[in-house]
């Protein structure tokens, strides 16, 4: 695919990146680990712009949150003592599935967010866990929701700014606390058919605190099942609701149908993967229902 590919650029700066980005138009792209850079094969490309130099690679706390730099690997991510403290391990299990070992010691958590895949394994765990994500412009930089990023399929609100850093804030805290990942692929490397990501808290006559619950492939962008995580919120929970809430999230699906399965297929997926996520949140909350 890299027949066309007129220069290749190793900028030692944010600004130098953006700058060739900008120089470049509509034919540069952004590369780091490449894995999706490669695949979708873009014949129109001329120039990269390789931003594994640009010292955006790293895991650390911020203002008792974290921040973890763009081009930080998943295999970094999935070796992460310090990750597998955050919300149950969530983004490490997340990392943990990302196809195989080889992509996993490549691609980045810039660029599985950046491609805006709606089957990106590490938006629905991110989405739960409510991070920004940092972006530099020519002259400014600034931090949005993560939730506000995707626009559609293979685009993002970034147009030519750069993904630096995505922030995770310090996640609620409190006793009977949950969270789950759960994917379903037709591999065990493969993307996603569907994924979820829940986290709650219930107190100790098992009634919902709060809950988040995210989509994966499954809709236009990777979503909140905002309808069902109401549906839950403040009252008690049984395996009857929790069946209740698949069926919500279910209904505020809008999955397509392509090679890799059936849109009514994803849709009752999506219903039984974010039950089961419900469960074990509820399971590792320490509660029996």
């Amino acid at each position: 695919m890299f027949d066309l590919v007129e220069a290749f650029h190793r900028p030692a700066s944010i600004r130098e990146a953006l700058r060739l980005l900008h120089a470049g138009g509509r034919r540069a792209r952004i590369v780091a680990g490449g894995t999706d850079v490669v695949v979708q094969a873009d014949p129109d490309i001329r120039s990269l712009v390789d931003i594994t130099r640009l010292g955006l690679t790293y895991i650390r706390r911020a203002g008792g949150g974290w921040a973890i730099g763009a081009t930080t690997t998943m295999a970094e991510i999935e070796h992460s003592a310090a990750l597998r403290t955050l919300a149950g391990g969530i983004l490490v299990a997340a990392a943990k599935e990302c196809g195989s070992v080889q992509l996993r010691n490549m691609a980045t958590l810039g660029g599985n967010l950046a491609n805006a895949s709606p089957a990106a394994d590490t938006a629905a765990p991110l989405l739960v866990l409510e991070a920004q994500v940092a972006i530099a412009r020519e002259r400014s930089r600034r931090k949005m929701a993560l939730s506000d990023l995707f626009l559609k399929p293979g685009e993002t609100a970034l147009g030519r700014a750069l993904l630096v850093e995505i922030l995770i804030p310090v996640p609620p805290r409190g006793a009977r606390t949950g969270w789950s990942f759960q994917k379903l692929g037709r591999t065990e490397s493969d993307i996603s058919l569907v994924n979820t990501a829940a986290g709650l808290q219930v107190d100790a006559k098992g009634v919902c605190k709060w809950v988040r619950i995210a989509l994966g492939a499954v809709a236009p962008v990777p979503l909140r099942a905002r309808a069902a995580e109401a549906l839950i919120t403040g009252r008690k929970l049984d395996s009857s609701l929790l069946e209740q809430a698949g069926e919500e999230a279910a209904r505020e699906a809008s999955p397509i149908t392509d090679l890799r399965a059936t849109a009514g297929y994803r849709r009752e997926m999506c219903r039984v993967l974010v039950k089961r996520a419900l469960a074990e949140c509820v399971e590792r909350a320490g509660y029996s229902l």
